[in-house]
């Protein structure tokens, strides 16, 4: 609580340029034209190259990183990597309001594996607002099916890569209570730009011969929504309620679709703009409902103690 007052920037202005920051990244796919896999291999790499000088002041810690450690990061990696495969190759299939409101699935996502494998409870407001963002991600679908095919393998795409995200985040989520978030992080990029390198090869994608602008564009998807969008979020997870940070989830889609209308001139049907709020809707509902349980339980430690 302290923390916050005495620091000199507004939390919630930080937070506001992390959701305009990776409203950027469905936006700066779009414009590129080299294939997703890449894409994604030189944003993760560059990120990684971006941080690579302030690794050195977590040499002791990546000195004591165990081979389970190790194996945990590939698995994370893996994951990640697979997230951006799926996901930007969604916004080649689909509209970026569609592929951006099912990735706002993805906190949904993490609570279901979280009760299936490491045992966590969850409450009856949380599982309604569950099926109503499942409702509203079908709803998407169902919209899509009648613009084209490409449309609903786009919104497939994305679903998968929302999940692989989810898997991600429980894995960091056991992980980072024993490793540094920074250590985490910069492994976990390196590792999934080289399972991205390894797809690459295998399906025989050129590493060089992209223009200028190709690279500006792998730059700035480094630079804006990974270190200024996802980065910044994790730094503010040490200043602001988890619950809250997680509240931006919601502001992407709408910033996307925003930005997809002012620059890429996409349009959005009644369909689609119904069952993103329904989606929407579905999601901060269960936003909210984590929200006051966990307020419930810190006050029910608190009385105890």
């Amino acid at each position: 609580m302290n923390a916050v007052k005495r620091f000199p920037v507004p939390l919630p202005l930080l937070l506001v340029i992390g959701i305009v920051a990776i409203s950027f990244s469905a936006i700066f796919v779009r414009w590129s034209n080299a294939s997703s896999s890449v894409i994604a291999m030189y944003r993760l790499l560059l990120t990684a190259a971006i941080l690579l000088p302030l690794l050195l002041r977590y040499r002791r810690e990546v000195a004591q990183l165990r081979l389970s450690d190790w194996a945990g990061l590939f698995w994370s990696g893996l994951a990640l990597g697979l997230h951006f495969l799926f996901w930007m190759e969604s916004l080649k299939l689909t509209t970026v309001a569609s592929s951006t409101a099912i990735l706002s699935l993805e906190p949904v996502f993490v609570l279901i594996g979280a009760c299936l494998f490491l045992g966590q409870r969850t409450n009856m407001l949380a599982v309604l607002s569950m099926v109503v963002a499942i409702l509203g991600a079908a709803m998407i679908g169902w919209g899509d099916w009648g613009l084209t095919g490409e449309a609903l393998l786009g919104d497939l795409l994305s679903l998968l890569g929302t999940a692989a995200m989810a898997v991600q985040i429980l894995l960091a989520k056991s992980m980072l209570k024993r490793i540094p978030a920074f250590v985490f992080s910069f492994f976990v990029f390196v590792l999934a730009a080289l399972v991205l390198a390894v797809y690459n090869v295998a399906a025989g994608l050129p590493f060089t011969g992209y223009d200028s602008r190709e690279w500006g564009i792998f730059l700035l998807l480094a630079v804006i929504p990974t270190l200024f969008g996802h980065y910044l979020f994790n730094w503010l997870l040490k200043y602001m309620r988890p619950e809250s940070v997680s509240m931006s989830v919601l502001g992407e889609p709408l910033g996307a679709t925003i930005l997809a209308y002012l620059l890429l001139g996409e349009s959005i049907t009644w369909m689609q703009a119904a069952a993103g709020f329904v989606l929407l809707s579905g999601v901060w509902m269960f936003l909210r409902s984590n929200e006051r349980e966990a307020v419930a339980a810190q006050t029910g430690r608190t009385e105890m103690t």
